[in-house]
């Protein structure tokens, strides 16, 4: 068996550079000739066959039949589709870009072949065969006649973001605020009908089934049933955690549920039937405000029947 290399042997390394001083010059010719020009000007031809196809970049020879192609030079683009793409996670120096990229065969539109560039899509979760880009020229002045004028191509709109926040005031009426005194108090208050017997939660001066008055107030239990549920993936300030669950809970005596929301079990524990029990702030904390309820939890007890 060969000995190892001596530490003299493993020494001797040659570095060495391939280089054309000046760059390589070729001539282009009319067909890239008048394609390079185009893009000098922020235009993008491609060049017909004898046979009627748009080939993107040109050629001057139709690579199926090695006919020469006919002078006819039909502006194409300048959007575009992605045909297939590669990720580009770290680039290197002399990439277009110096963040993460894709290298894209893009199918301009009315072209009938793909041109290889580089698209600018943020994230490797944005690329996908049919996605829609436009060119992001070089700016003028920067321009030279080369497909680097293309800086690279970028993911058509199609999505925006718009602040939406509406400002507001809400002034309870007495049914509403007698309500939420009791939640300040640490009861739930509905009302009951005294012609159809159904309580109402939260306390309600009228019936929504007959039209009655209700005078007759009602002190419910904090445990109840959840009847349905969501799973919530969204942020919001008054969740336990993300994701959270907010739930239609019938408190026990109580004709209609109420909403809020449920804490302290996982999420894809919820169920229907589930028997909870409000957990409160303490008296100190308590506003009117249904925020003295922190959420619902569940009891232990084994699940009701719906």
């Amino acid at each position: 068996m060969p000995s190892d290399p001596s530490p003299d042997a493993a020494a001797l390394v040659a570095e060495h550079v391939l280089e054309f001083p000046g760059g390589y010059t070729r001539t282009t010719g009319p067909v890239i000739g008048r394609f390079l020009t185009e893009l000098r000007d922020r235009r993008i031809v491609g060049v017909r066959t004898a046979s009627g196809r748009v080939l993107v970049p040109p050629l001057e020879y139709d690579p199926d039949t090695g006919e020469p192609v006919t002078g006819e030079f039909p502006e194409v683009g300048p959007a575009g589709t992605v045909q297939s793409w590669a990720w580009v996670s770290a680039p290197r120096p002399g990439h277009p870009l110096d963040r993460p990229f894709a290298w894209a065969l893009v199918r301009l539109d009315g072209a009938d072949t793909a041109l290889v560039h580089a698209v600018d899509a943020g994230t490797v979760k944005a690329m996908r065969p049919g996605l829609r880009v436009r060119p992001r020229w070089r700016p003028d002045g920067e321009r030279t006649g080369h497909v680097t004028d293309i800086a690279c191509f970028v993911p058509e709109v199609t999505t925006m973001a718009a602040p939406v926040r509406a400002a507001y005031r809400v002034r309870p009426g007495r049914s509403l605020a007698r309500f939420l005194e009791g939640v300040r108090d640490g009861v739930f208050l509905g009302g009951r009908c005294p012609e159809c017997d159904k309580v109402y939660v939260p306390y309600r001066t009228s019936c929504p089934a007959c039209g009655s008055v209700i005078e007759e107030e009602v002190t419910l239990p904090d445990t109840g049933t959840v009847t349905t549920f969501a799973i919530n993936n969204l942020p919001d300030p008054r969740a336990p955690q993300v994701p959270f669950v907010s739930a239609y809970i019938m408190l026990d005596g109580a004709d209609v549920p109420m909403i809020a929301l449920l804490g302290d079990v996982p999420a894809h524990e919820v169920r229907q039937g589930m028997r909870v029990r409000a957990v409160w702030l303490p008296p100190e904390e308590r506003t009117l405000s249904m925020t003295a309820v922190r959420w619902f939890a569940p009891t232990g007890e084994p699940d009701a029947e719906l």
